[in-house]
């Protein structure tokens, strides 16, 4: 599990996806105990950089991501982690992927529908 934080600053980028899918759910970082506790636990846990902690999805929606696999880059410097999500959406915006805005025409437009409403969840 020789990852390379030291680059990165201490933290790598973890991309998750959806693993039946392969939709990009979030982007999220991880500092080596966050990636130590996602390996020994099997739940995507990440370093809040606003918060200045670990925490794991779902702490407070329930909705998790459960580890299928966890991949690694030429560089060794980022993760993507294959995810079974269990609820009906990632983002805290009430979204199933953190993504879902598109730019047309120069502005960003939501294209998808929420599918929670995140009040009754945060």
């Amino acid at each position: 599990m020789d990852l390379d934080f030291a680059k990165t600053g201490g933290m790598i980028p973890a991309v998750v996806q959806d693993h039946l899918t392969g939709r990009v759910l979030m982007v999220g970082f991880m500092n080596e105990e966050a990636f130590r506790k996602t390996v020994e636990t099997g739940l995507t846990t990440f370093y809040s950089r606003s918060r200045n902690k670990l925490w794991t999805k779902g702490e407070s929606s329930g909705h998790k991501l459960v580890v299928k696999s966890i991949q690694t880059d030429c560089d060794k410097d980022c993760v993507l982690v294959q995810v079974e999500a269990l609820g009906p959406g990632v983002c805290h915006e009430g979204y199933q992927s953190c993504f879902f805005r598109t730019l047309a025409n120069g502005e960003w437009q939501v294209t998808e529908s929420q599918t929670y409403d995140p009040k009754k969840v945060y």
